[in-house]
């Protein structure tokens, strides 16, 4: 017999575990990742369905209410989280669930980019049969995820994976060695303090927006304080001069933030810190070590390009995924979302601002 669980605190282990234990776990999907995203205007929710008391598939979902509106927006980050033992019935049962909670809370649509490659046209085809149709990725919606990500397999040995990297990127490892650069695990808030001074110094260089300190804070108390995600500081002569930040949940460990200092770039800190992320990964069991967000192409005209080759050094392969889909619940609303909110919200950004140049 099926049955759906909304999710509360009590059950937090129960459901981590079930997302860390399937076959595409996502520490976006965690429990923990909903508590931080409450801290910026998200409300999470939390589904779980389970057959005979087993659990089979899941959802973390983060809501937004639109302002005047009184609708609101659903978005599951990589989600959702099907199981092994999860049948086409199960999956029927679930969506059901999903339809339910979505009119119950007056939300329009649900957008979804799975963690699916891209070339999963049976996976594409089941999302279309269920209602789901592309998203554009245009429509203002904010906080979905990168489509095109490099990802390594980490099963081979180490000296296996050091000779399929390119000829430059293993240079600089071992560079970045004989220079005398040494990586430590950062280890209380004032290595966090250290983390994010050189986050502003990286953000201010390439001019890019970064989240408030007390955003970081909350993400070490959630996650790196509970062994679920680590920062690596990269030292020479006695200065931290570049520091990362990675996730773990089930078989994979992602990449997430990377900064560092304007002084001594010249000894690759980022080749190494890259490289002892891989080995971290490794000794914790994992078989895939994910790069995160590259551009689509490989033009050397791209702003991004340095990036692109970067990450693709180190014998990465180059993924995309199948992209946002919608499930709509409110057609009507759905098509003011997509045709007329986009042009209310440019109009009340841009007269927010004059406001703004006036006062």
């Amino acid at each position: 017999m099926y049955k759906a669980h909304l999710i509360e605190e009590k059950d937090r282990e129960l459901f981590n575990e079930f997302i860390s234990s399937s076959p595409k776990p996502h520490f976006l999907q965690t429990y923990e990742w909903g508590e931080l995203k409450e801290a910026t205007g998200w409300e999470p929710l939390r589904l779980l369905v389970t057959k005979d008391g087993l659990p089979i598939a899941a959802i973390s979902i983060l809501k937004r209410r639109l302002p005047v509106f009184n609708r609101s927006i659903f978005y599951a980050p990589r989600g959702p989280v099907i199981g092994k033992g999860c049948d086409p019935g199960g999956e029927d049962f679930f969506w059901q669930e999903v339809k339910k909670l979505g009119r119950s809370h007056g939300a329009i649509f649900l957008k979804i980019d799975p963690d699916v490659p891209n070339e999963d046209t049976a996976y594409k085809k089941n999302l279309e049969n269920r209602g789901f149709r592309p998203g554009s990725g245009k429509d203002g919606f904010g906080g979905v995820q990168p489509r095109f990500v490099f990802r390594l397999d980490i099963t081979p040995s180490e000296e296996e994976l050091l000779a399929a990297m390119e000829g430059k990127t293993r240079y600089n490892i071992r560079l970045a060695e004989r220079k005398g650069v040494t990586i430590r695990v950062a280890e209380n808030r004032r290595d966090l303090e250290i983390f994010y001074e050189i986050l502003k110094e990286t953000a201010a260089r390439d001019g890019f927006l970064i989240r408030s300190f007390g955003y970081f804070e909350k993400m070490w108390d959630l996650f790196v304080s509970r062994g679920r995600a680590r920062i690596f500081l990269a030292e020479y002569r006695g200065e931290a001069i570049a520091g990362t930040l990675a996730f773990h949940c089930g078989h994979l460990v992602w990449y997430l933030y990377g900064a560092s200092s304007n002084r001594w770039r010249n000894v690759m800190p980022n080749n190494l810190l890259q490289w002892t992320m891989i080995r971290w990964a490794r000794s914790l069991g994992c078989t895939v070590y994910d790069f995160r967000g590259v551009p689509g192409t490989d033009d050397p005209n791209h702003p991004l390009h340095g990036l692109y080759r970067f990450k693709k050094g180190f014998g990465a392969k180059f993924t995309e995924f199948v992209g946002e889909y919608d499930l709509v619940f409110s057609p009507f609303w759905y098509f003011l979302w997509k045709h007329l909110l986009p042009l209310y919200l440019r109009i009340t950004h841009r007269r927010a601002a004059r406001q703004e140049e006036e006062v």
